[in-house]
């Protein structure tokens, strides 16, 4: 059984190499449309996890099935959002706006539960709205350009996968089958819209090839199967201070190896953002420093008595 340290790691790593995700994609969009490199990416994840937990995946039951479908529908339109707002957004914008989903969880979370947002909630959503008017503030005008737009639309949902991905998590003992049945959904999803509304090709060079097993050994593989194992040990509180990993390292990636410029009113924007998903943490995340160092000095109490 995982111990939540343990657990915390675990999704510090899987929300930092999804984060790498942005940056492999923006270069994959020069010769994959949207969907048709969703669905090589995700079904070429789904054959090397099944592969790989063919175990875990035999006997499943039909309700673990139905749930990891369930998230499985919920990412496609996170990820057909993300990806079609990549084509006119830079990767720092995308991952910015995309995870001010995390303020938006626990106001989704108390109207489920009819009762009012807490104050908190109420501050740090204000805080992540300053940031989107922030980010797209520029010249002195405020531009709302579609990808912006659908990286807003990819929030709202993605609040809803949190949500959806933390109560099917916290009832399955099978989490591993859980994230490769939501991967498959995916890439099925994905397949099927690309042969509907684009014209569908395999990637057509060496680099690209490479590019998208990166997406779906390290992005996909890694980072979307383990975020529900991660997180039955942890709670939706916890996945959202670790998401603030997330628009962090795409801002950096996108900054050193695109060679994207927000300006100061885009870095005040991406600040805000992240004080937004940090600040209703800070309490547990003092008392877990307090607690470790209270348990890191015990034994030297004992030694010197």
């Amino acid at each position: 059984m995982m111990k939540e340290k343990q657990a915390e790691i675990l999704l510090a790593a899987v929300i930092t190499a999804r984060a790498t995700a942005f940056i492999f994609a923006k270069w994959c969009l020069a010769d994959l449309d949207t969907f048709n490199l969703l669905a090589v990416r995700f079904l070429l994840a789904f054959l090397l996890l099944g592969v790989l937990f063919f175990r875990k995946l035999r006997g499943i039951s039909l309700r673990t099935v139905g749930r990891g479908a369930l998230m499985g529908v919920l990412f496609y339109l996170v990820m057909g959002c993300e990806v079609s707002a990549l084509h006119t957004a830079d990767t720092s914008v995308v991952s910015a706006l995309e995870n001010t989903a995390i303020t938006l969880v626990p106001l989704f979370e108390a109207a489920l539960h009819r009762r009012r947002p807490d104050r908190t909630a109420l501050l740090c959503a204000a805080s992540a709205l300053a940031g989107v008017l922030l980010i797209n503030f520029s010249g002195g005008t405020l531009h709302f350009g579609k990808g912006e737009c659908l990286a807003m639309l990819s929030a709202v949902i993605y609040a809803a996968a949190i949500i959806t991905t933390d109560r099917c998590s916290h009832r399955e003992t099978n989490t591993v089958a859980l994230g490769v049945i939501q991967i498959g959904m995916l890439g099925v999803l994905a397949l099927v819209t690309s042969l509907l509304t684009e014209q569908t090709h395999l990637p057509g060079s060496g680099s690209v090839w490479g590019m998208i097993a990166l997406l779906a050994v390290v992005c996909t593989g890694f980072g979307f199967t383990l975020q529900p194992v991660a997180q039955r040990y942890t709670s939706a509180e916890t996945a959202g201070l670790f998401c603030a990993l997330n628009p962090l390292v795409a801002a950096i990636l996108g900054a050193a190896v695109l060679h994207e410029q927000l300006g100061v009113t885009g870095f005040a924007g991406i600040a805000l953002i992240l004080l937004s998903i940090l600040v209703p943490h800070l309490p547990a995340l003092a008392n877990a420093v307090k607690k470790g160092h209270t348990e890191s000095s015990n034994p030297e109490r004992k030694s010197v008595l």
